[in-house]
């Protein structure tokens, strides 16, 4: 069976999704908490249109923060040519946990992107290239994996609902960071 080839999408089409992200972000900024139908009322489109371009909250997320989590997805390869491994991994996860802490519709969106069983892949990717690199230097333990250290990170931005303790985190990634290092688990560390 021929596929037809997947045509471009309609210019009125393009408008719609580029006033949904508009409104969304301005409404995010606001009011975190925004319904996605208020984003669509303000946007001046229906119902339909909005849950054809983004199906749910997290896709909407993720397309009005697109540039900052690119921004976290291209400081990965940045940070392993200006530090060992390890260090960058801190770092990257460092970064990561500030935009996952501050108030407002970045912290969603790094939320969303992290969420447990539908993780971001670029974002995937960019800890996959700091974990193989730790691996390949001898730095991070071989049965590390991207998915499971990022819902394991997912702890430095999620809140009780009190206010972030910048502190508490870090110790938090000290943890984390110790836990992946080659060699741990076989004794008492001097």
């Amino acid at each position: 069976m021929m596929r037809t080839p997947r045509r471009a999408p309609r210019s009125d089409a393009l408008e719609n999704r580029a006033r949904i992200i508009e409104a969304a972000h301005a409404a995010f900024a606001g009011d975190p908490s925004v319904s996605l139908q208020a984003i669509a009322k303000a946007a001046g489109v229906g119902q339909g249109t909005m849950y054809r371009h983004f199906p749910d909250r997290e896709s909407l997320l993720l397309a009005v923060y697109r540039d900052e989590l690119e921004a976290l997805v291209t400081a990965a390869p940045l940070l392993l040519r200006e530090h060992e491994p390890l260090e960058a991994l801190r770092r990257w996860f460092e970064r990561l946990a500030a935009d996952g802490r501050v108030k407002g519709g970045a912290a969603l969106a790094v939320r969303a992107a992290t969420r447990v069983g539908r993780p971001h892949p670029p974002l995937l990717a960019a800890l996959d290239l700091l974990l193989r690199a730790g691996k390949e230097a001898g730095q991070v333990r071989p049965d590390a994996e991207a998915e499971e250290i990022l819902l394991l990170g997912s702890c430095l931005w999620v809140t009780d609902g009190g206010i972030p303790c910048p502190e508490r985190g870090t110790r938090m990634l000290t943890v984390i960071i110790d836990g992946l290092r080659t060699g741990t688990g076989t004794g008492p560390r001097h």
